[in-house]
Order: structure tokens, then C-alpha cells, then sequence
């Protein structure tokens, strides 16, 4: 699997370069100081998946990001951090990136590359609990367009709540059976892979009506 690294500190792009490389799955083609050096080397590499710092001089990592998804809509960006600022959160959603992990995971890296790289959406444990709330008082999305019913809303409402199936299942008086069924349509309609997509799709689809 092919990676580029982007990060304005060298000793971190060092060290980070040497947690991935100690799997052999993984190889560092190329790294970067800067936003404008990450949009160049992915024209010219084309990596499987791009690690970014997020707060870079000349352009920061969600810029870069927000050009790069512009032009390459399927690039898998995973955004590393050391800041769980709310903002960067929410535009991390917004732009499409793949994930936003905060530097201290450092033992979560390689697994949330994988899955990134597998097609899922990765975010950090302590980002994950905040999501719901990150967008609190933001309207209702109107999904329509997407053939999503009513009742599919409110298990996609139970999902970014974090709600287990069970919990959705007692809180709509359905069967925990039937709220499988139902996941499992709804993935199919909005093409998504599980329930953290699902989550983010929700979120990303509210802050922008």
C-alpha cells in the first residue's frame, strides 16, 4: 500500500515514517511539510491513501484536502492531528477526508490506514463520542432525494446518535431484526459501507442544509 506523509514538523514526519514502514504491508512513497506539497505529490503519485497534518503553513491540511477531493473525489485522505477542535471536525466532515485521528493514537494508525484504504471512515475514539453533539441545533436534512423514508430517517437518526441496534429497535417499537433489514437497505440506497459512514453522511448532510 502506497502512502504519502504530510507534515510540517520532521521529527514527527520521522517518526511516523518509522511506525508505518515497521509494516510490510505499508510503504512511504513520498513526504511533505506543506498543504501545496501535499496537492503536488498526490497529482504525481496518486497514493492509495494520504496521511495530512492539519494546521501546515503556506496551505493548511483541510484545504489541501477540500482541492484534492475536488479534483479526485475517491482520494483517500486521512487526516492526523493534534487538535480535536470542533471546526476542523466538522469541516473534516464536510469536505469528505476518510478519518481524523488526533496524533496521541498513535497505536490506532495502522489499523485506521487499513480501514481507510478498505473504503471505511475512521474516526478517533474521543471524536467519535463527540459527533452527535457537534451539530446540535443544526436543521433536519431532507434525505428525499436519496429515497430514504421516514422511518429509515429515524434508524439513521438512532445511528448517529450512536444508539446500538437493540436501542433503536425499543426506542421506534421495531424488531432488532427488522432494524438490521432496514441498515441494510439504507446502505444500499446512500452506498456506504457501515455505520460510521452512516453516521457521518448524517452529520455532513445536516450541516450543510
Amino acid at each position: 500500500m502506497n502512502l504519502i506523509l504530510i507534515d510540517d514538523d520532521l521529527l514527527v514526519t520521522a517518526a511516523l515514517k518509522t511506525i508505518l514502514e515497521s509494516d510490510p504491508e505499508l510503504c512511504v512513497r513520498a513526504s511533505g511539510s506543506s498543504g501545496k506539497e501535499a496537492v503536488s505529490l498526490y497529482e504525481r503519485l496518486s497514493p492509495d491513501v494520504l496521511l495530512m497534518d492539519i494546521r501546515m503553513k503556506e496551505m493548511d491540511g483541510l484545504t489541501a484536502a477540500q482541492t484534492i477531493l475536488s479534483r479526485h473525489p475517491k482520494a483517500k485522505i486521512l487526516l492526523l492531528t493534534t487538535f480535536s477542535d470542533d471546526e476542523y471536525i466538522v469541516r473534516a466532515l464536510k469536505i469528505g477526508a476518510c478519518g481524523y485521528l488526533l496524533k496521541q493514537d498513535y497505536g490506532h494508525l495502522i489499523p485506521a490506514i487499513k480501514a481507510v484504504y478498505n473504503g471505511q471512515t475512521v474516526f478517533g475514539t474521543e471524536i467519535t463520542e463527540r459527533l452527535p453533539g457537534l451539530l446540535r441545533g443544526t436543521g433536519e436534512p431532507d434525505l428525499r432525494e436519496f429515497q430514504i423514508s421516514e422511518k429509515e430517517l429515524d434508524i439513521i437518526k438512532g445511528v448517529a446518535a450512536g444508539l446500538s441496534n437493540r436501542e433503536i429497535a425499543e426506542s421506534l417499537y421495531l424488531g432488532e431484526g427488522t432494524v438490521r433489514n432496514y441498515l441494510s437497505t439504507i446502505l444500499s440506497k446512500l452506498n456506504l459501507r457501515d455505520r460510521t459512514q452512516l453516521a457521518v453522511f448524517y452529520l455532513t448532510q445536516r450541516a450543510s442544509d
